[in-house]
């Protein structure tokens, strides 16, 4: 089994592209549907609150907490105008290289 390797730059696309379809989303949801590694990943995640590409909210529920993101105004921005164009001209899976 061949095993690809994902640019950072994919990650953050897939990440703003699920959070821009489903909406609010809880972290583990969010990283099971982007096929990430919670311990792994979770400073992409960090960086793009910290850009505020996305945000984050944290519920109590009882002695629970449970970490929803979605995705911002500015990060629905840099989807349209940087990701999407990106992905055009450099479309993953590409075996010319």
């Amino acid at each position: 089994m061949v095993r690809e390797y994902r640019d950072r730059i994919y990650i953050r696309k897939d990440v703003l592209l699920k959070l821009y379809e489903f909406g609010e989303m809880n972290q583990s949801r969010l990283m099971s549907i982007c096929g990430l590694n919670n311990v792994k990943h979770k400073g992409i995640l960090d960086d793009l609150v910290k850009k505020q590409m996305i945000e984050r909210n944290t519920e109590f529920w009882g002695n629970k907490t449970t970490i929803k993101y979605k995705i911002s105004e500015r990060g629905k921005e840099i989807f349209k105008q940087v990701l999407e164009p990106y992905e055009k001209l450099f479309p993953r899976g590409n075996k010319d290289e």
